[in-house]
């Protein structure tokens, strides 16, 4: 792999885990000790969630059996390079509790899955999370109940080659940039540039 800076460079100083963890496609077929796999959900439990209310819930698969229940509702696309993640979760959160409609589950739940990509980086694993699965196909096969909304599923394992990929993929086997902090920050109202 190139240097990152080939690739990203903040603006401003930031930890450099924010500019190192990237979503790669290749995965090694190599076992996470069960003890590192627990620890990136424990990172995503100390997440903030409005009123405490914790919304997330996470389903994962690393038996080969569950992998291939999880298999059945990736896209083919995806399914090309995840079905060699030793784990995968899917990422869910509860919209509707007993003190009714949580307007915030989604933001906490997103929150969390930042929590959980950040430890990942932090103990060398990789993690790429995908919105191109089958969500009613999903819920069926995993039984989850109507109040929960299904946001990603997450392949999660160590990095492996770009050469293990297809070849359309080898090509974007690579960090992405971002846009400037000047074209997402305002001031005051929407669209005042702030810098």
């Amino acid at each position: 792999m190139a240097d990152m800076k080939d690739f990203r460079n903040a603006d401003y100083e930031i930890s450099q885990q924010f500019i190192n963890r990237w979503s790669p496609r290749s995965f090694l077929e190599k076992d996470i000790p069960e003890e590192v796999l627990l620890s990136i959900f424990e990172a995503a439990r100390w997440a903030p969630s409005a009123s405490n209310i914790q919304p997330w819930r996470f389903i994962i698969a690393r038996t080969q059996e569950d992998l291939e229940k999880f298999h059945s509702f990736i896209v083919p696309g995806n399914l090309t390079w995840a079905k060699h993640a030793p784990a995968i979760a899917v990422i869910i959160s509860e919209a509707l509790t007993q003190r009714g409609p949580n307007a915030w589950h989604a933001f906490d739940a997103g929150t969390a899955w930042s929590h959980l990509a950040l430890e990942a980086h932090n103990k060398g694993l990789v993690t790429h999370a995908m919105g191109g699965f089958d969500k009613e196909l999903a819920r069926q096969v995993l039984n989850i109940p109507e109040q929960y909304e299904l946001h990603a599923v997450v392949a999660i394992g160590y990095q492996g080659e770009k050469e293990a990929l297809p070849d359309n993929l080898q090509e974007r086997e690579k960090p992405s940039n971002r846009r400037a902090l000047s074209e997402s920050l305002f001031e005051g109202s929407f669209g005042k540039g702030a810098l």
